[in-house]
């Protein structure tokens, strides 16, 4: 099937139309990014308070002694997990459209390249390029969207138990068991509450929006849209061979993004080589914590936490530790960018104008007689 033509100029700067949209996209966006500056801010003045005694020189010369070998197997092995994307989008889009996983591939980059440059106004410019691509609805890839993220979840704590649970060499292990019980708790419930929503969506879109309805009418229908969305997006899951298939390429994933940390931490000298899988994993725990704190382009939250988990942690001393989170950064999540823009100049997409369109998109209507 020809895919839905994208008719996006390539210009960062594009802007929706609608005013009344542009000026509330504005202030949204200006009240997250000042709230995460202040927190940013915060954050690097405690961390700067510790660091009176860094030496430049020296972390200077421990990123110039990397061993770049190891930094171009981890960009590859990064760019296998883009791949293993597009073939779980694939399995995903199966009860409703075949789609051979080469043309998600390409969305697939574009979208974390988005993601990359906007922070989280980029979040869903890859559901929005799969959604024209297959031509479905924005709302129904976003559900898809929605479930890839309980299974992102779910696998992550999978390697995160048995890493803490197996492994006798780990620091602190007892108290991160103790946030392993917190995980699986978190996953369990998280698994229970789809299952009742793919079993009954109308019904829990119902009460939730009858609970919703005593503050605003329009969150109540906002509300019961998104966990209509939702549960579409559950029903991508229709046999047992899907979940398998789903499941094996997740973890899949996030195996894949744990070698690509070995590889940068072995890429520099010292105790960095020492690193294992089953430490990397819980350096990923740390990024994933930090990156709820993000700037678009310049990230913060990711790079502090990871390099307050190798201090705290792996007692690496703070050069090392800077360098190399930072290094962890630009691989695990900037490293895209090179391929995705050159993809998007090549279809003629505007990463800016995806995110406000497909904002305009899933926005749910009015319900009557709320305007």
């Amino acid at each position: 099937m020809t895919p839905a033509p994208v008719s996006f100029s390539f210009a960062l700067g594009a802007w929706p139309r609608d005013p009344r949209l542009a000026i509330r996209m504005n202030k949204k966006r200006a009240l997250i990014s000042a709230v995460v500056v202040v927190v940013l801010a915060v954050l690097v003045y405690l961390q700067f308070r510790e660091w009176r005694h860094f030496n430049w020189k020296i972390f200077w010369e421990q990123t110039g002694e990397t061993r770049k070998l190891f930094l171009v197997n981890a960009v590859g092995l990064i760019y296998v997990s883009y791949l293993l994307r597009a073939l779980r989008w694939k399995v995903f889009l199966r009860p409703v459209r075949h789609v051979p996983a080469r043309r998600l591939i390409s969305p697939t980059l574009i979208g974390f390249t988005g993601l990359a440059l906007l922070g989280r106004p980029g979040e869903f410019a890859r559901p929005y390029l799969i959604a024209r691509r297959a031509e479905l609805t924005v709302s129904s890839q976003i559900a898809v969207w929605a479930v890839e993220r309980i299974f992102d979840i779910a696998s992550f704590t999978v390697l995160l138990t048995v890493n803490i649970f197996s492994a006798s060499d780990l620091p602190y292990v007892t108290q991160f068991r103790r946030a392993g019980f917190i995980l699986i708790a978190l996953v369990v419930a998280m698994t229970a509450a789809a299952v009742v929503v793919r079993r009954n969506t109308a019904g829990v879109a119902a009460w939730f929006e009858r609970r919703c309805a005593r503050f605003s009418p329009h969150l109540a229908h906002s509300v019961a849209h998104k966990v209509h969305a939702f549960g579409e997006g559950l029903n991508t899951i229709h046999d047992l061979g899907s979940f398998l298939q789903l499941t094996a390429l997740s973890l899949g994933v996030w195996f894949s993004i744990a070698l690509a940390y070995e590889q940068v931490t072995h890429a520099y000298p010292g105790p960095l080589q020492q690193m294992t899988v089953a430490h990397v994993i819980l350096l990923i725990g740390f990024s994933m914590v930090g990156s709820l704190v993000q700037l678009p382009a310049i990230g913060g939250g990711s790079q502090l936490a990871t390099i307050k988990g190798m201090q705290g942690v792996f007692d690496i001393r703070p050069e090392l530790a800077v360098s190399c989170g930072i290094m962890l950064w630009l691989v695990t999540f900037m490293a895209v960018i090179p391929a995705g823009l050159i993809l998007a100049h090549r279809e003629h997409v505007s990463l800016t104008r995806i995110s406000a369109e497909q904002e305009k998109e899933v926005e749910p209507e009015p319900a009557p007689g709320n305007p």
